[in-house]
């Protein structure tokens, strides 16, 4: 399947430490979603598509309509994504996706976690190269056909299809996401789930102990409220 699928396979880090803090993710991805394209999920991709998370997540239905109520709300502050760059300990390259309302806090609090767990934070653009944006589509497995699927989605972007225990996933660079979107829902076919990812394009092998110094920074990062996601090129072994 190729380096970003052995990637993948590896990567074992829980992004999201308990159910909580995912329906404040998402709801943080509605706010910026309605006051991007309004409340009304038919005209506005990017709010189905949270949607669609939302309930792959198994968050309420209630829960969802209140969020894109009180992101209708005028008052409702909007999110700003800031995206952090840097290394963690032994050289491993690292990126932090945030939605903040407040940038000063979540400047303070990056920088002390880096600081705190012997990392380095950088400047734009340090580490962002390193790594390739792609984004991913979940669909239900029954009736596809793997090898048929990516052929008919080729044109599209689409550069890896393969199945899981979950459904059948489909990788493409970052700026195919409204094509293949769009492509789907014409073909009725359910988007279980969708996202973007940033894929490693060298990793670093580690030992466990030094793997072990790499993963206090990043859980440390990830408690943050403000902190989406966290990237790594840190060669997680089996």
């Amino acid at each position: 399947m190729g380096r970003a699928f052995e990637f993948r396979k590896a990567r074992k880090m829980k992004r999201w430490s308990a159910m909580a803090k995912t329906f404040t993710r998402i709801g943080k991805d509605i706010v910026m979603a309605v006051k991007e394209g309004g409340p009304d999920p038919d005209n506005n991709s990017r709010l189905r598509a949270v949607i669609q998370n939302a309930k792959a997540a198994n968050m309420p239905k209630d829960n969802v309509k209140r969020a894109i109520k009180k992101a209708s709300d005028k008052a409702t502050e909007n999110y700003k994504e800031v995206l952090f760059e840097g290394y963690a300990p032994h050289g491993v390259a690292i990126l932090v996706e945030t939605a903040t309302d407040n940038n000063n806090r979540t400047v303070a609090n990056v920088r002390s976690y880096f600081n705190k767990c012997n990392g380095n934070l950088g400047t734009s653009g340090s580490v962002e190269f390193m790594f390739d944006r792609s984004c991913s589509f979940r669909i239900p497995a029954e009736g596809v056909d793997v090898e048929e699927m990516e052929l008919e989605f080729i044109d599209f972007g689409v550069e890896e299809v393969f199945e899981d225990e979950d459904g059948i996933l489909l990788y493409a660079p970052f700026e195919n996401f409204g094509a293949i979107q769009k492509e789907l829902e014409n073909r009725s076919i359910e988007i279980l789930s969708s996202g973007f990812e940033r894929i490693p394009q060298v990793t670093k092998e580690l030992s466990n102990e030094q793997q072990e110094e790499v993963l206090k920074l990043i859980e440390k990062i990830e408690e943050d409220d403000d902190v989406q996601n966290v990237y790594h090129a840190m060669d997680i072994q089996e």
